[in-house]
């Protein structure tokens, strides 16, 4: 291929021997200012590999001669972030959680801070939207199983629910009443009956009414007599169409037979007091928020 080389007679560049149908390949030479770009990319990297973590090893890569690392900018970047915040922290910490709305400015600060608590350890759960799904409560809604208050929320996600090894967590304890052979299945459907009937999903029948006298001996010391719920020990409103597990009869069938014992993990060993307060006043402004209870009604 050497031999056929030649020097292309309109150009005066040589060509690289390449011939396809008369048309022939020329071996211009690269322009000036690429070289150098290439040799100064080449020099650069030379650089970066001696001052930066660049090799990988087995368990590490090399450190760098400056011992920069991603992590460690990371970690500065919170530091100073939190420096920032440090202020308003302290007056979150300071105040009494039930005052906060009283300060728009406090309470603004708290309700995004807890924006971007929630982001990062509730929607695995309870949903970007806060929403929910079935054995995960809808925050948006006021449908409370211990209190919809600043306080009380505040209790619940720190102290969490049905934690076994903490005593001052939520604690409700439904009977199985079909697995542990407390009422025979007929009974149950009766059941279901009269819980669909007192929240309005289907008329009054007569197994409604044998199931009323059931709920009566069975259930009314937890739910109430009306069927409206009792914060105190964590036991659901029946009567309204928001359901935890749902309120369709198979459902419901599945719950008063089996029981739920669904979990909240308890969050006052993971995170601080502050960020506990601020996730409780961004979940009490997602709609159901309710008014602290007079002194003594907690």
């Amino acid at each position: 291929m050497a031999d056929r080389k030649r020097i292309d007679a309109a150009t005066g560049t040589e060509t690289v021997g390449h011939e396809w149908d008369g048309i022939e390949e020329l071996d211009t030479p690269m322009p000036r200012w690429w070289l150098w770009t290439l040799y100064a990319t080449i020099a650069w990297a030379a650089v970066y590999v001696v001052l930066y973590p660049a090799w990988p090893l087995i368990d590490r890569a090399t450190g760098g001669a400056l011992g920069w690392t991603s992590r460690g900018q990371f970690e500065q970047q919170v530091a100073a972030r939190d420096a920032e915040l440090a202020p308003i922290r302290a007056e979150i910490a300071r105040a009494p959680i039930d005052r906060l709305p009283a300060n728009p400015r406090l309470h603004q600060a708290a309700i995004e801070g807890g924006r971007a608590a929630f982001r990062m350890h509730c929607v695995q759960c309870h949903g970007s939207g806060a929403a929910g799904s079935p054995g995960y409560p809808n925050l948006n809604d006021d449908d409370w199983l211990w209190g919809g208050d600043l306080g009380a929320i505040e209790f619940t996600i720190a102290h969490g629910a049905r934690n076994p090894d903490h005593d001052r967590t939520r604690m409700s304890q439904m009977p199985a009443f079909g697995r542990d052979g407390i009422l025979q299945p007929a009974q149950i459907d009766d059941l279901v009956a009269f819980v669909r009937t007192i929240s309005r999903q289907q008329p009054p029948n007569p197994a409604a009414r044998r199931g009323g006298a059931l709920f009566a001996q069975n259930c009314a010391a937890c739910h109430g007599t009306d069927g409206h719920g009792n914060r105190r020990v964590g036991a659901p409103n029946l009567t309204d169409p928001i359901w935890l597990y749902g309120g369709d009869a198979e459902t419901l069938r599945t719950t008063i037979a089996n029981a739920r014992a669904g979990v909240m993990p308890r969050w006052s060993g993971r995170l601080d007091p502050v960020t506990i307060r601020m996730l409780a006043a961004y979940v009490h402004s997602l709609g159901g928020g309710e008014a602290a209870p007079a002194a003594g009604r907690r």
